[in-house]
């Protein structure tokens, strides 16, 4: 096989992997979230909590995996931990009860960061050079996107041939027989691309060989810590990944607020699948030759707008293009800083080598929107009816937006191109 085929090949295995782990625990719930809701009899208090627990759980594992991803290769560590989390997807499709439902998504909180985010990150660092740093995380992006929006069209057209669209005439049992077929689909695609990483995944170059640690420093960790670039990317991330986790409530508020259906919502959730590889390829194809931690500022900007839209209370079922074209605004900024935030680890003059280890950190912080969004979304939506409980979730994502802007343009300041320049 030739090097440019070799490489072609991992960065899409890479590609396949990085989005289809989270499809049972994240995707499907944001696709299909009033089915969920229904189908294993909770609101959106209690999903919340699930997502809290996947969230406790995945935190501690952020630090600990990025040390690993430090002394192991990519490939084999990303392997198995697909194989694990698609095995949880058999105890999600048995319905199980409240209880367990949050002992599993604690399980998925450990399969995917432990042995994968980490390792995800650094193989992404891998594959790019310290001048395609923008390119390499631009196209994973963008892929995971196109990989999301297939799964997610093929498990939304499953779904449909099995649901009446009318879900006044559809039983629990119709539903859950039609979601039931969904989880598998998912489960095997998770398994499947688990065994091509396993034995396809590798490049077989000096630099994928050395950056592996023969062993794991303590000491290390607190080297890290004291980057300023690692300080900055810590809220910048979880400044952005708030708006990500908003995301999260766009079919239920077209189920809700847009009295759409159970199939048209979760159709509404797929249009922004879409939108995630199309903004993740525009920025790498138009973009690349732009600054990245100015771009960052500037993903914040049109965050902090299109939540102020969604603040006012004025998109109802009455403006439904408003709709569309206000969720379309949300995904140009929230998945325009999703394929960012990483690829500006090399202006920040973190170190390859150490790339575990900053991920770990930078995690442990910037993703700790998993323990707490979910309980605090589900009670604003519970507790405060209508589009008032829509109207604050937007309102945090707009002070995250306006925290980020201040972060990401003193990033800019510090590790910009023009920055650097002046050394």
């Amino acid at each position: 096989m030739s090097k440019s085929t070799t490489s072609s090949l991992y960065l899409a295995l890479l590609i396949l992997a990085a989005e289809s782990i989270f499809f049972l625990p994240y995707v499907l719930s944001r696709i299909f979230r009033p089915t969920v809701l229904e189908v294993f009899q909770i609101d959106n208090i209690q999903l919340g909590f699930c997502f809290s627990v996947y969230g406790f759980v995945a935190v501690i594992s952020y630090l600990v995996g990025g040390l690993i991803a430090d002394k192991y290769m990519p490939g084999k560590l990303i392997a198995s931990s697909l194989w694990l989390t698609s095995l949880g997807g058999l105890l999600y499709a048995s319905y199980p009860s409240y209880f367990m439902l949050k002992l599993l998504y604690g399980y998925w909180g450990f399969t995917t960061v432990f042995l994968f985010w980490a390792p995800m990150i650094k193989a992404a660092r891998i594959w790019g050079t310290a001048t395609s740093q923008v390119k390499s995380f631009g196209l994973l992006e963008a892929g995971r996107g196109v990989v999301g929006a297939f799964i997610g069209s093929a498990s939304v057209v499953l779904f449909a041939l099995f649901m009446n669209d009318d879900s006044v005439e559809t039983s629990l049992s119709e539903t859950r027989n039609a979601f039931t077929y969904v989880i598998y689909l998912s489960s095997g695609i998770v398994a499947l691309v688990g065994l091509l990483v396993w034995n396809f995944m590798k490049l077989n170059t000096d630099k994928e060989l050395a950056v592996v640690n023969d062993t794991i420093s303590v000491g290390k960790v607190f080297e890290v810590l004291r980057l300023p670039s690692v300080l900055l990317l810590m809220v910048v991330v979880l400044c952005a990944y708030m708006g990500y986790k908003t995301t999260d409530i766009i079919a239920l508020y077209a189920s809700e607020i847009m009295n759409y259906s159970q199939v048209k919502s979760a159709q509404i959730a797929t249009f922004l699948l879409y939108a995630r590889p199309t903004v993740a390829f525009v920025l790498t194809v138009f973009f690349i030759r732009y600054d990245a931690t100015l771009l960052l500022f500037w993903g914040f900007v049109v965050s902090l707008f299109s939540s102020f839209l969604f603040c006012t209370g004025l998109i109802t079922s009455a403006l439904p293009i408003v709709f569309i074209c206000s969720i379309l605004t949300m995904a140009i900024g929230v998945y325009g800083l999703r394929t960012l935030y990483f690829s500006v680890m090399e202006l920040g003059d973190i170190p390859l080598l150490a790339t575990g280890t900053a991920v770990g950190l930078i995690s442990i912080v910037g993703y700790t929107p998993d323990v707490f969004s979910g309980p605090l979304i589900g009670y604003l939506l519970e507790y405060y009816k209508g589009i008032e409980g829509y109207k604050y979730v937007f309102f945090m994502l707009f002070v995250c937006s306006l925290v980020g802007c201040f972060a990401s343009w003193k990033y800019y300041k510090l590790f910009g191109k023009e920055a650097q320049r002046t050394f």
